[in-house]
C-alpha cells in the first residue's frame, strides 16, 4: 500500500491540455465540414444523417474559411496524439490504470449498480473507489474514441498514401462519417462531464490540486462512500 494523490501531476496536465486541444479540433473540424456539410459521397445526401447540409455557424468554427479550418486541424492534431500518447504511457507505465481503466470483471457490476442509482432505482449508491464502474467504462471509452478519431483523421489527411487505413473503415466517405461521428460522441460526453461536474466541485477542485494524499492499494477496489458518488 502507498500514499496517493488522487490525480497525479501527468493526469491534470495532460487533461487540461486536451481540454483545450478538443475545443480547437471541434472548431477547425467544423470550420473544414462547412467546405460540404454532407454526409453522403460528394453530390449525394446521406440519408441516416438528419442535419445533412447544416453548416455551423461562425461561434463553432475556428479558422474563417476551409484552408485556415485545414490549417489549425492538421496542425493541432499531432499536439492531440502526441498529448494522448503521453497520457496511455503514464497509465501503463505508473500502473495507474489499475485504478482508471474498465475492466469488466470487476467493474461490470459496478456500472451496473451505479447507473441503477443515478436512474433512481436503489436508494444508495453502491462502493466504490477512486471512480466508480461507471465513470471507468466512460473514461475508458473515451480512450477509443480519441484512438478512432485518430485513425480516421489519418485515413481522411492522406486517402492515397493510407488508402490501406482507409479500406479499413470502408473508404473515405464512411471515414469522415465516423470521424464526424466520433466528434459528436466526445462532445456528447463533455457536455454530461461538464455539467456533472459542476454538480460535484470538489471532483473539480482535485483536477486543479490533485487533492489530498490517501493510501492506495495496489488493485484498486471499491469503498463504501460516505455519500453520493462522484460524477461520471
Amino acid at each position: 500500500m502507498q500514499r496517493k494523490r488522487p490525480q497525479p501531476w501527468p493526469i491534470r496536465i495532460t487533461h487540461w491540455l486536451n481540454v483545450y486541444l478538443l475545443i480547437v479540433m471541434a472548431g477547425s473540424g467544423l470550420q473544414i465540414l462547412v467546405a460540404y456539410p454532407f454526409m453522403g459521397p460528394q453530390g449525394d445526401r446521406a440519408g441516416w444523417y438528419p442535419l445533412d447540409g447544416w453548416q455551423p455557424g461562425p461561434l463553432l468554427t475556428v479558422g474563417d474559411w476551409l484552408a485556415g479550418g485545414r490549417h489549425w486541424h492538421f496542425a493541432f492534431a499531432w499536439y492531440f496524439v502526441a498529448t494522448g500518447v503521453v497520457y496511455v504511457g503514464y497509465l501503463f507505465g505508473s500502473g495507474e490504470w489499475r485504478r482508471r481503466l474498465f475492466l469488466p470483471r470487476r467493474d461490470l457490476p459496478n456500472a451496473v449498480e451505479t447507473a441503477k442509482y443515478y436512474l433512481r432505482l436503489r436508494g444508495t449508491p453502491p462502493p466504490q473507489g477512486l471512480y466508480n464502474g461507471l465513470q471507468r467504462f466512460a473514461y475508458t471509452g473515451t480512450l477509443f474514441l480519441g484512438a478512432l478519431a485518430a485513425l480516421t483523421g489519418l485515413a481522411l489527411y492522406k486517402p492515397v498514401q493510407l488508402q490501406g487505413l482507409a479500406r479499413l473503415f470502408g473508404g473515405y466517405d464512411p471515414a469522415r462519417a465516423i470521424h464526424f461521428l466520433t466528434l459528436a460522441a466526445l462532445a456528447g460526453f463533455t457536455v454530461v462531464h461538464v455539467v456533472l461536474v459542476v454538480l460535484h466541485p470538489r471532483a473539480l477542485a482535485s483536477m486543479f490540486t490533485g487533492g489530498r494524499k490517501e493510501d492506495v492499494h495496489e488493485e484498486e477496489r471499491y469503498e463504501q462512500p460516505p455519500g453520493r458518488p462522484p460524477p461520471p
